[in-house]
């Protein structure tokens, strides 16, 4: 499993992004919660089709979990059509990170 995290910083540091689909970068962690990768969101800016391109992108990387402020709902369909879940925060990367693994081992 692994989660990525709309991010508007590089680091674990940095805010959430409130724009899924326009997130300047995602923060890819593992199971383990350790940061394996950092993805420039090369779909920031442009025209449409940002969040079913998010989507793909993210899904070719094995992750199953988005989260971020907000999610159109274009994006929220390409999710569902992959199997993928998502939520929807607010706060530091690494705070919301601590959240979605609580909620998961709650569930």
């Amino acid at each position: 499993m692994r989660i990525a995290i709309a991010s508007l910083g590089k680091s674990e540091d940095s805010e959430v992004s409130e724009r899924a689909g326009r997130a300047p970068y995602y923060l890819v962690f593992s199971e383990e919660k350790k940061l394996i990768e950092t993805v420039s969101n090369p779909f920031a800016v442009g025209g449409g089709g940002a969040g079913f391109g998010v989507t793909k992108m993210l899904y070719d990387k094995a992750v199953s979990i988005i989260v971020a402020g907000k999610f159109g709902p274009n994006m929220e369909s390409a999710m569902k059509e992959k199997g993928m879940k998502h939520f929807e925060a607010s706060g530091k990367v690494s705070e919301v990170l601590d959240e979605v693994f609580r909620g998961i081992s709650e569930a």
